[in-house]
């Protein structure tokens, strides 16, 4: 497993929890890729390593696909935890 070279940034909440669901689920950011196309979401393995290192603003069509894919809430995602 490859660790993050540099710290998170700053410009979405919920890079670090898609990481680390995806990581859970045993899933590569390839297979992660390849369900958001599925759903229609194009992003490519750059946007989505952006994406997860919080370097990367989140559009409402991702955040929705990428809660659906990881079978997470987006409140989850958002906030790390299921209710406020």
């Amino acid at each position: 497993m490859r660790l993050r070279g540099q710290p998170l940034g700053t410009k979405n909440l919920i890079g670090a929890r898609v990481e680390a669901a995806r990581r859970s689920q045993g899933m590569k950011q390839k297979e992660l890729l390849a369900q958001l196309q599925v759903r229609g979401v194009d992003l490519n393995a750059s946007g989505l390593s952006k994406l997860e290192g919080q370097i990367r603003y989140v559009t409402d069509t991702e955040l929705l696909a990428l809660s659906r894919i990881l079978n997470v809430s987006v409140m989850w995602l958002l906030t790390g935890e299921e209710r406020l």
